[in-house]
């Protein structure tokens, strides 16, 4: 897992319409990179609604936003649609960028352990760098959060 300061680790993804994203493409902007468990459950749909409402204000502030799981294109599209999200979602289905950030671990769910998508961000600045890590994320107000470190971080470059 990179630290802050470290250079974030180039990725080249699939969105939910097969277009290629890679992370070296987007320097000059800030990037915030979600990872998510997976698409159309409780958590992960709040998660996202949340970016999908306050993307004007991250756009605003110069950020672009991707989530990130290991689920397929094919699934990316359906839960892309169904609530109209309007950012991409990246697939990783050999979770070779989730585990490249780190974002892959032990989980436990009703008593259970298992492996998976760890639910984190990582805000990645202009020259592509990693400026702030969450690694414990609320999903309802996350994206609040995003876009409040986003303006200190700017104020703190000035």
């Amino acid at each position: 897992m990179p630290n802050v300061g470290d250079p974030a680790p180039n990725f080249s993804l699939p969105d939910q319409e097969g277009n290629t994203h890679t992370l070296s493409n987007y320097r000059g902007r800030w990037v915030v990179l979600y990872f998510y468990p997976k698409d159309d459950t409780p958590g992960c749909t709040k998660e996202a609604c949340n970016f999908r409402d306050e993307k004007g204000r991250l756009e605003e502030l110069g950020a672009v936003v991707f989530g990130v799981s290991a689920d397929p294109v094919e699934s990316h599209r359906k839960f892309h649609g169904k609530y109209g999200l309007n950012f991409p979602l990246l697939s990783d289905p050999d979770q070779k960028t989730i585990r490249a950030y780190g974002a892959w671990g032990l989980k436990r769910f009703m008593g259970k352990e298992y492996e998976g998508v760890l639910r984190q961000t990582f805000l990645i600045d202009p020259e592509g760098r990693v400026a702030k890590i969450w690694e414990t994320v609320r999903p309802d107000e996350h994206a609040l959060e995003v876009a409040d470190a986003l303006v200190e971080l700017k104020k703190q470059a000035v």
